[in-house]
């Protein structure tokens, strides 16, 4: 019996001083979550859970509603503390982080959370969930570099040209066999098609 978890990175979110929590979703990134809801409505998800992040229970928020759900959090699933700091840190700053992270997965700057870190709370959650609705269907609600470290635990080829890759918003569908991988599928079409 298979049991499914869409990671669902969250969409596009403002780019300001603001507290990393607390960003929300920029005009493109509610169009998008839309978009989350539009592709997933009839998957016939069981459980939505979220890091406590506004952005990321944002792009799921619509979409647990609509199939008379909560969104349930998890202080586990946030994204990886970059920094001690509360703001979001700035793009140069955060490429060459990631670049020292994936090389040395304990490397951190100090004060901060190394991906090795990173990767076992959310794993941990990640299994616990597995456990909980073996057989059901999980919504995520989940960030880049986390959603990354969770893929890369059950499959290590899932590195930094995973991460660079990905989009805001991006949606993983994973299928696992008790706690092996079995199968993953990109759901999410960066560009959308008209018709």
């Amino acid at each position: 019996m298979n049991t499914i978890i869409y990671l669902i990175r969250h969409g596009d979110s403002p780019k300001t001083g603001e507290v990393e929590r607390l960003r929300g979703l920029s005009e493109k990134g509610q169009a998008d979550a839309e978009r989350v809801t539009e592709l997933l409505k009839d998957e016939g998800i069981d459980v939505f859970v979220s890091s406590p992040y506004k952005r990321a229970v944002l792009t799921i928020k619509e979409l647990a509603t609509l199939s008379g759900k909560d969104v349930l959090l998890y202080e586990e699933l946030k994204e990886r503390m970059f920094s001690s700091g509360v703001n979001r840190m700035a793009d140069a700053e955060l490429y060459p982080l990631l670049e020292k992270s994936f090389k040395n997965p304990h490397y951190s700057l100090p004060g901060a959370e190394s991906n090795a870190g990173c990767q076992v709370r959310a794993v941990e959650i990640i299994r616990e969930l597995l456990l909980l609705h073996q057989g059901g269907k999980i919504a995520v609600g989940t960030h880049g570099a986390v959603m990354t470290l969770m893929m890369q635990h059950f499959d290590e080829r899932v590195g930094l040209d995973f991460l660079l890759g990905t989009s805001k918003p991006d949606i993983y569908k994973l299928t696992f066999d008790g706690e092996e991988l079995i199968e993953v599928e990109r759901l999410w079409d960066p560009v959308p098609r008209t018709s």
